[in-house]
């Protein structure tokens, strides 16, 4: 669990930042997520802290396919980092649009093992980051009828979703 004392700097450091992009923002700070990463239980847990951004113009900061709301979330931690020692990640979200990609592509992903269930043919999906193929690969492990599988070289590496035999 982040100190207190932490959260602040954490808080003030996140509006501070938006202040100086001179973007109008209403910041959410969400409560601490435990995100265990370990495969011990001796390990400590990292925390995650959700932001979720609302703003008139949200496709400013998210940019082309999420790209602008990656890079802000991976400035902010370069610069958290330079000011809290302790281990944690933070979940940037704007107009919650992550969480609506992440419902998107378990549709996605539910649609094309119900295809392939059927026609017993493979199906490629198109390229995405490391991240989203993840939620694709999490989203149908638990199917019996197919499988996956990540091909290719970024940035047009994709999943592939094949029938298990």
């Amino acid at each position: 669990m982040l100190s207190q004392n932490n959260l602040t700097k954490i808080k003030e450091t996140v509006k501070e930042f938006f202040k100086k992009m001179a973007f109008e923002v209403e910041i959410e700070f969400s409560p601490q997520e435990d995100r265990n990463l370990s495969t011990t239980p001796k390990e400590e847990k990292i925390y995650t802290f959700p932001i979720n951004l609302k703003t008139s113009e949200p496709q400013i900061l998210i940019g082309e396919r999420g790209q602008t709301l990656t890079e802000i979330q991976h400035l902010l931690k370069a610069i958290l980092k330079r000011k809290i020692k302790e281990p944690f990640f933070i979940d940037l979200d704007i107009s919650d649009y992550k969480k609506k990609k992440i419902e998107y592509l378990k549709e996605m992903a539910k649609l094309a093992a119900d295809e392939v269930g059927l026609s017993k043919k493979e199906k490629w999906l198109p390229p995405m980051p490391a991240y989203e193929r993840r939620i694709i690969h999490l989203e149908l492990a638990e199917r019996s009828n197919v499988t996956t599988e990540s091909i290719g070289q970024e940035p047009e590496r994709r999943v592939v979703v094949r029938p298990y035999l």
